[in-house]
């Protein structure tokens, strides 16, 4: 039996008016994941604990099988594992987002969030925007990585208490006043971000991005602080051979830090714009090379839900279903081998809101060889309701077992 993990970021949503009332996942065109709705069991799973915060970082970590009230430690040392930064003990990580503030003359903190990925920037661009922040305040405390596209880390030795920090996702379009630190012990954090902005805003390549009718990105953004992590391997766990096939370092980090291969796949940009079929084609590879297990994560919706972008999130939506599921179904059944896959997105990312929220995702488990045939024709948050099966909250980590199992 091979088993294939398909997680949408962010897919789930909610009832929308200009949808006529229904959601994007509902009106995509998506003949495959509607497949596995008919002839799977459906249901729903809370990947995130009533008390915690709807990270990404928590929900996959639920959807692979462990406990975040256990292991969620931050998902800044997860991305620095995937980076390959050797964490010591004094060590902190901290994602450092380059965001897209207003450029309007006013003070720091009345500027406005105006993008959490200044206009989802190019890694080769952002990598010259850190090496600029790492010439102008790294030393021998302070060290900014590079990441992919907007998230980049980092790693301050010996930090400062830093707990009032907010997701720069979180408030889109409004002023920071706010949600900047305001705690007498965050004030490192925010004198730096102000300082960045006057290093960014007027940077080489933001003043060309701005001729090019692009954002600037013009400020860090720090949040989620973290010491280094450690989870029990995924093989002792569950007995398979695993891989964790994505883009975004967060999730090469968990499985890593899992004692999963993590593959490279050229072109995963973690936007709309990623290879799906580069995707597809790594995933089915390390099937073939012996992992019994592979997780496939595609952050395109989640980024298209932060965006507010409804159109490019249906496109992403269908493009999973087209250039991801629909051929690994062909290939696997002309495989004649035995497989399961589950379906899910990892925590909704809805369009009204830009940000994640804590409710309940739509799952759906097919077998090759158990097909159930039933009432459902479409996957949809609804047809998690109509399948019945439902994994409360503080018992999202049971969701791997169930599928290995049932």
């Amino acid at each position: 039996m091979k088993y294939i993990v398909l997680v949408g970021d962010g897919m789930a949503d909610l009832p929308m008016e200009e949808l006529g009332g229904r959601t994007p996942l509902n009106i995509a065109e998506k003949p495959g994941m509607n497949y596995l709705a008919q002839n799977g069991i459906n249901g729903r799973v809370f990947t995130v604990p009533r008390e915690m915060t709807p990270e990404s970082d928590t929900a996959n970590l639920s959807l692979l099988g462990y406990d975040p009230k256990i292991y969620s430690k931050g998902r800044s040392p997860l991305e620095a594992m995937s980076m390959g930064i050797n964490m010591q003990p004094e060590d902190t990580a901290i994602r450092a987002n380059i965001v897209a503030l207003s450029d309007d003359g006013l003070p720091y903190d009345q500027k406005i969030m105006l993008d959490h990925s200044s206009d989802e920037i190019p890694t080769e661009e952002a990598d010259v925007l850190i090496k600029a922040l790492q010439e102008e305040f790294g030393n021998d405390l302070l060290h900014f990585y590079t990441g992919v596209s907007y998230r980049h880390c980092l790693i301050w030795k010996n930090c400062p208490e830093f707990i009032d920090f907010t997701r720069p996702h979180d408030f889109l379009g409004k002023k920071i006043t706010e949600y900047l630190p305001m705690r007498s012990e965050s004030q490192p954090f925010r004198k730096l971000m102000e300082e960045s902005f006057e290093l960014l805003n007027n940077h080489p390549l933001n003043i060309d991005r701005a001729k090019r009718g692009l954002k600037k990105a013009n400020s860090l953004w720090l949040w989620s602080p973290g010491k280094k992590p450690s989870l029990p391997s995924f093989k002792e766990m569950t007995g398979l051979n695993a891989s964790v096939v994505c883009a975004v370092d967060l999730l090469k980090g968990i499985g890593l830090c899992a004692g999963m291969n993590i593959p490279f796949v050229e072109g995963a940009t973690g936007n709309l714009h990623t290879n799906y079929k580069g995707k597809l084609e790594t995933a089915l590879k390390e099937l073939e090379n012996g992992s019994d297990l592979v997780y496939i994560h595609i952050e395109a919706p989640d980024e298209c839900g932060h965006r507010g972008e409804l159109e490019k999130k249906i496109k992403a939506i269908e493009l999973i279903d087209s250039q991801v599921l629909v051929p690994m179904l062909k290939y696997m059944d002309a495989k004649l081998q035995p497989y399961k896959i589950l379906l899910t997105p990892d925590h909704p990312t809805p369009i009204y809101a830009r940000t994640h929220t804590l409710d309940a995702v739509p799952f759906v488990i097919y077998s090759s060889v158990h097909k159930k045939k039933g009432d459902i024709d479409v996957y949809d948050e609804q047809s998690g309701f109509d399948g019945g099966v439902y994994i409360d909250t503080d018992k999202g980590e049971n969701i791997m077992k169930y599928f290995l199992n049932v």
